[in-house]
């Protein structure tokens, strides 16, 4: 299984070296990659110029967004509902896994 490295880094220098195992019909690992980055620039400049948000509504906000974007896909409920749920939990459990950095300097 193909794998996609990254590196992310929290507001208050956790860091997260996390290996996320990728989808057999991934297209383009690189983009997937500079797609995560983007989503989670814009929630940080979101927060650090409209305040700050609980993690709680950051997380809903996302889910929602998820939900909408899988809603957008021509095909059933059931196979963009379930595609969701398989990708959520298989990045949940790489995030979960990956080893972490606490408060180190020169954070991003």
């Amino acid at each position: 299984m193909k794998k996609l490295p990254y590196l992310a880094r929290t507001q208050t220098g956790d860091s997260f070296h996390i290996e996320f195992p990728l989808h057999p019909e991934t297209g383009d690992a690189v983009r997937v990659g500079q797609l995560v980055s983007l989503l989670l620039e814009t929630i940080d400049g979101d927060i650090a110029l409209a305040g700050e948000a609980s993690n709680g509504d950051v997380l809903q906000a996302v889910a929602m967004a998820l939900s909408i974007r899988a809603g957008m896909i021509h095909t059933s409920h059931e196979i963009t509902r379930d595609l969701s749920l398989e990708l959520v939990e298989t990045a949940l459990e790489a995030v979960a896994d990956a080893p972490k950095q606490i408060g180190q300097v020169g954070h991003a």
